[in-house]
């Protein structure tokens, strides 16, 4: 991989990481668009460190909040009331559907799973249903002729059980065309919380995630030596600077903008990959030869 190829695939892991529309996918179709080798789920996920590092810059004070009243709970029963500390342990176990099936399904994740029919589905699919979620959502907010706005609810209200789904809908993101934002927002707005209160534990659920599956890899790519070091960690830092650009602006666009662009652009990206692919243009196994 050349210093110029991990140049454009970190520019495009910072764009579409925070945005609901698949970061794994664009970094698939921008190799194949452009002729390249498959960058390859190491590269992914080794990237999506530098991204998941801008989450943990922009979120600092409530990490940093959350982790001290989870540990001070474990201790002091007082504390266990606290709603930074329950945070800490709905973060846990939000987190337990992707790592077992992170694991049990790690072949598939990097073989199968990549065909780009199976992309160009989720993409349409998951468009569709986030399509559906932010139509509810905005029905809620803003009420109409005949029906008064309804309240939704806040990250305060997250419970286990809504912690749990939210975790089986990041799992979902194990597939490239998915989205990991794409998926627990939807899932989120589904259950009736509000954009922002989706959005925030989204990104916070998927830190330790996304710095587990990033050490696991680093850990296969230094025995197997599989990975160009050098473009890949350009590539990351790439990805932080401009991630953390994406979500700042993320952050606030959601409050008051709706999700349908993203949903527009999907579907129409999934058709496109479908028509390249059904006429022969483009191989649904394009850019696969590095794995």
């Amino acid at each position: 991989m050349s210093l110029f190829e991990s140049l454009i695939l970190g520019l495009v892991q910072g764009l579409t990481e925070f945005l609901p529309v698949s970061s794994s996918a664009h970094l698939r179709l921008t190799a194949a668009f452009a002729g390249w080798e498959d960058p390859g789920a190491a590269f992914t996920a080794i990237t999506q460190i530098g991204t998941e590092t801008a989450v943990l810059i922009y979120f600092r004070k409530d990490i940093a909040r959350i982790i001290s009243a989870w540990f001070r709970s474990l201790t002091n029963k007082a504390m266990r009331s606290d709603h930074d500390a329950q945070m800490g342990w709905l973060v846990i176990i939000g987190s337990i559907p992707i790592g077992v099936l992170g694991v049990t399904l790690k072949d598939q994740i990097e073989g199968p799973f990549r065909d780009l029919r199976i992309t160009a589905t989720t993409l349409i699919v998951m468009g569709i249903i986030l399509g559906v979620a932010d139509r509810l959502a905005a029905r809620d907010e803003t009420g109409g002729k005949h029906r008064v706005a309804k309240e939704r609810k806040s990250i305060q209200d997250l419970s286990v059980k809504d912690g749990l789904i939210f975790g089986v809908c990041q799992a979902m993101a194990l597939v490239p065309g998915v989205s990991r934002s794409g998926a627990t927002i939807s899932g989120g707005l589904l259950m009736g919380y509000t954009r922002e209160a989706a959005a925030r534990y989204s990104f916070l659920l998927a830190i330790p995630a996304v710095l587990a599956s990033g050490a696991f890899e680093l850990k296969d790519a230094s025995e197997g030596g599989h990975v160009s070091w050098g473009p890949t960690i350009f590539a990351t830092v790439i990805a932080f600077l401009v991630g953390y650009a994406v979500i700042s602006w993320f952050m606030k666009f959601i409050t008051t903008k709706s999700f349908m662009p993203f949903v527009y652009y999907r579907i129409l990206l999934g058709i496109l990959i479908i028509v390249l692919v059904s006429m022969g243009a483009l191989s649904p196994h394009a850019a696969e030869s590095a794995g």
